[in-house]
């Protein structure tokens, strides 16, 4: 069931979140400084193109220094990218199909908003 939630997802709204994810991350790497806000957004674009059978759970390890990065990529990426999960989310919410997806879509707009201190494990 994972599997084919997965490949439904990714036609109608993964791909286009997953490129979403990868220009915030190019985008952050040519900046010298914001290459680990990059890398964060690289590991959640892979999240958003297939996000059926993981979770996001907050890292142990996790500092004041996550939460002033999240302030940082919130500013410059995570609330572009939260609006885009909130649109398709909606937009997938409209069918019957798609409400399960657009539940999913809105589950994905707290990690978008503060990626740091977040850790993705299969379920």
């Amino acid at each position: 069931m994972k599997t084919v939630l997965n490949i439904i997802w990714l036609v109608l709204s993964g791909f286009w979140l997953f490129l979403g994810y990868m220009l915030a991350g190019v985008i952050m790497c040519v900046l010298i400084v914001t290459i680990p806000w990059g890398i964060a957004s690289f590991r959640i674009a892979r999240y958003a193109l297939w996000p059926f059978g993981r979770e996001v759970v907050q890292k142990p390890t996790a500092g004041v220094w996550s939460f002033l990065g999240n302030i940082i990529w919130f500013v410059l990426a995570g609330i572009w990218l939260a609006i885009a999960h909130i649109v398709s989310g909606i937009a997938l919410c409209i069918t019957i199909i798609g409400i399960p997806l657009g539940i999913a879509d809105f589950k994905m707009v707290p990690i978008s908003l503060a990626p740091l201190g977040k850790e993705i494990v299969e379920t």
